[in-house]
């Protein structure tokens, strides 16, 4: 399709309320914005926003990087859900949407009439997702959690760095990411079910619950037969061997032989084929049994050639790849050649540049635009669900919007 911009996203139907801030709501939400979902983010006025708004760098009058990179392409309204007025608002977004979306804490929502109890009489067929630290069920759901407190508490810490060291957490807050992803598929689930019955449902994640899912085959080995991961040097695979980074004579390569076919092809390529008729590296079990005389073999061969030299030897035959550095990562027309460049102007930030939409559906490209200002988008929605400017005068009055004008 040559017009590709122009061709409305798969999610172009569906229309999210979010009370969301800082990373892990806004995380899931983005995705479904990218696709063409509206979402409309619900900001508390008190509290001059989301939070996120005022995280350096690059924060400047209530934006900043760190918002734009969450909350592009979203829409914005200032509402006091503490107030009658500002639900009644919340009330008449909720009859023309698809899903309510918060990430507060697990006992903040149902007091802010933000479950399907609440919001069912309302419209029916409204489905209720609530992310937080430890769900809504349970004696710890008051406690607020962040990313890097549920990979210490979920044993995540304790699996990453080298051995030896004091446990890390991963570069990336991941449990926000995949929390976010998780909470998104579940709003997804929930509406497919709805369109189909023509009733909702609360639809409850955690940070918690998905980082113990992310322990996934090291939990089962655990829970199954009491068989530990262990943290291993160089980033290594707990039963895959090789499988891991080796030093190069100016860097660090990234080697995976996840088939005996690329352990084959790696001991060819790096001219030791007395490694494929010993015994000890013979199978996947057998490497793992005798990892330390593999690994110390492979290491010293892979020191004498830079890692660009053996990506040309290995490419095509071994799973391999350079450990790069984040700027390298980053680097604008490769990204422009994948499709992965978000790029756009901002009124006060100017030129913004981030990673897009990591899925591609054929005939669809996203349309990136910046986030929005705190409550940019509050005349225009007020004027969709059908409130006169009289309407609006009186909720302003009643503290709907806190102290601001929508």
């Amino acid at each position: 399709m040559s017009d590709e911009k122009d061709a409305p996203g798969p999610l172009a139907d569906l229309r999210i309320v979010a009370v969301e801030q800082f990373g892990a709501g806004p995380f899931g939400t983005l995705l479904l914005a990218d696709l063409g979902a509206e979402v409309i983010k619900i900001e508390d006025p008190a509290a001059g926003g989301d939070i996120g708004r005022s995280v350096p760098p690059g924060a400047v009058d209530g934006s900043s990087l760190y918002f734009e990179a969450f909350n592009r392409g979203k829409r914005s309204i200032a509402l006091d859900l503490t107030n009658a007025a500002g639900r009644e608002v919340l009330h008449r977004l909720v009859a023309t949407s698809d899903a309510v979306y918060n990430n507060l804490r697990g006992d903040l929502p149902e007091p802010l009439g933000l479950t399907y109890a609440a919001l069912g009489e309302v419209n029916p067929a409204i489905v209720c997702v609530s992310l937080s630290a430890y769900g809504r069920e349970g004696e710890r759901r008051a406690e607020p959690g962040y990313d890097a407190l549920v990979q210490a508490e979920a044993g995540w810490a304790s699996l990453t760095g080298e051995p030896g060291t004091p446990p890390a957490r991963s570069g990336l807050p991941m449990v926000d990411y995949a929390a976010g992803l998780t909470a998104a598929c579940g709003l997804l689930a929930g509406v497919h079910e709805a369109r189909r019955t023509g009733y909702g449902r609360d639809i409850d994640a955690s940070l918690f619950d998905t980082a113990l899912a992310m322990l996934s085959y090291q939990a089962t080995w655990w829970l199954s037969a009491g068989i530990p991961t262990k943290r291993l040097p160089h980033s290594a695979h707990p039963s895959i061997v090789p499988f891991q980074f080796f030093e190069t004579a100016d860097g660090y390569i990234a080697i995976a032989c996840a088939k005996e076919k690329f352990f084959t092809a790696l001991v060819e390529a790096l001219q030791l084929p007395e490694l494929t008729r010993d015994p000890r590296f013979a199978s996947f079990a057998a490497r793992h049994e005798h990892r330390e005389a593999l690994i110390e073999t492979l290491s010293a061969r892979l020191r004498k050639r830079t890692t660009y030299e053996w990506l040309e030897r290995l490419r095509g035959g071994v799973p391999c790849a350079p450990v790069r550095d984040m700027e390298q990562a980053l680097e604008v027309e490769r990204l422009r050649e994948r499709g992965m460049l978000a790029s756009y102007d901002h009124p006060q930030l100017g030129a913004v540049r981030g990673v897009g939409l990591p899925l591609k559906a054929s005939g669809f490209a996203p349309e990136y635009r910046s986030a929005p200002g705190l409550g940019a988008d509050a005349a225009e929605l007020l004027a969709e669900i059908r409130y006169n400017a009289d309407e609006v005068a009186s909720l302003t009055q009643r503290g709907a919007f806190g102290d601001r004008q929508p």
